[in-house]
């Protein structure tokens, strides 16, 4: 799976217990655990037999990743959380994360703070 999404001048990334990409085109500093917006994933392209995940993020020569279990519940269109915490729910996309929004390489972050930037995320099976 694989799908972009845009920076804001408003991220922050500075969560401790998510991360999440959204649909929505604008951000307060209150969505602190977003690394990015209008992202344009499509439910239909998510693999219903995944298990464990790597998210691959990529801006420029900047690169990260994020090793996760995948939610079979995740039923959300416009909010992919992925959480350090086993908790689930419809807009959970992955648990028990290594990584979350305060994790994520700084450089990262502050290209994500540009509102032209646009981060590439590749979801893969993890072995």
């Amino acid at each position: 799976m694989h799908f972009t999404a845009k920076g804001h001048e408003n991220v922050l990334s500075i969560h401790r217990n998510t991360v999440e990409f959204t649909h929505e085109t604008h951000l307060t500093k209150q969505g602190d655990c977003i690394l990015a917006i209008h992202a344009n994933y499509m439910l239909k392209d998510i693999n219903p037999d995944w298990k464990k995940i790597k998210i691959h993020l990529k801006i420029d020569n900047i690169e990260d990743e994020i090793i996760a279990e995948y939610n079979s519940g995740f039923t959300n269109p416009h909010e992919m959380v992925i959480r350090k915490t086993n908790f689930t729910d419809q807009r959970t996309f992955a648990i028990n994360a290594d990584k979350v929004a305060k994790d994520i390489k700084r450089e990262l972050v502050e290209k994500m703070k540009n509102k032209e930037a646009v981060l590439d995320i590749t979801i893969t099976p993890y072995f």
